[in-house]
């Protein structure tokens, strides 16, 4: 696999965080789908100058997030995106809230109505370790990634690289953008090795786009 350039990684953000901002341009137009504490959006601020907003179920982040001077509001993505105008974005990101939406297919339709490029990143289910901890023990893995034991777990959705990939094509969007994210922080790329990286990776990261 071809590997991407390593991202000098500030101790307060996560390595996937950074991957991201590393694909965002200078001065875009920003939105943070499911935002959190507001992480991504205050380092792409801080480095990037964006004009970026965010998205948050949880009240207590917004509360968080708006205290730290961000542009955050209280929404829901499986509701509340079809409020936004088409193209009102340069990039719209989901990191690592595909898996807990209720309607996957129809967030990513909405994240690239929205955005000209949206970038989403969601744990592998189809990682070895994952399919290590089914096979051995017979019960749902818990791993670094997937911290939370099934009953506590927010993914409702759980879905693997291959997953991702095969509802693209179904939707029409396009695949513009892939990296994979091993359990060491360690990214590649590379279209050949996707059969590959849907075992080895923990973390699949996608730039896309409405094809056409």
């Amino acid at each position: 696999m071809n590997v991407v350039s390593p991202v000098a990684r500030p101790r307060s953000v996560r390595f996937d965080l950074l991957l991201i901002a590393d694909m965002i341009n200078p001065g875009a137009r920003v939105l943070d789908i499911g935002c959190g504490d507001g992480t991504l959006l205050e380092h792409l601020t801080r480095t990037r100058t964006v004009d970026g907003r965010g998205i948050e179920l949880s009240q207590s982040d917004v509360k968080e997030c708006v205290g730290r001077g961000l542009a955050v509001i209280q929404g829901d993505a499986d509701q509340d995106l079809s409020d936004y105008p088409s193209g009102a974005f340069d990039y719209v990101v989901l990191s690592q809230t595909l898996q807990a939406t209720r309607n996957p297919g129809q967030v990513l339709e909405e994240l690239v109505r929205i955005g000209a490029s949206a970038i989403v990143s969601f744990p592998n289910y189809g990682h070895w370790r994952v399919r290590w901890q089914l096979l051995l023990r017979g019960r749902m893995p818990v791993t670094e990634i997937l911290a939370e034991a099934w009953h506590e777990s927010p993914n409702i959705h759980p879905c693997t690289i291959r997953d991702f990939v095969e509802l693209c094509g179904r939707l029409g969007i396009t695949i513009t953008r892939q990296i994979f994210v091993d359990r060491k922080g360690r990214s590649s790329s590379g279209g050949a090795n996707r059969r590959l990286a849907n075992l080895l990776a923990e973390q699949g990261l996608f730039e896309l786009s409405r094809r056409g």
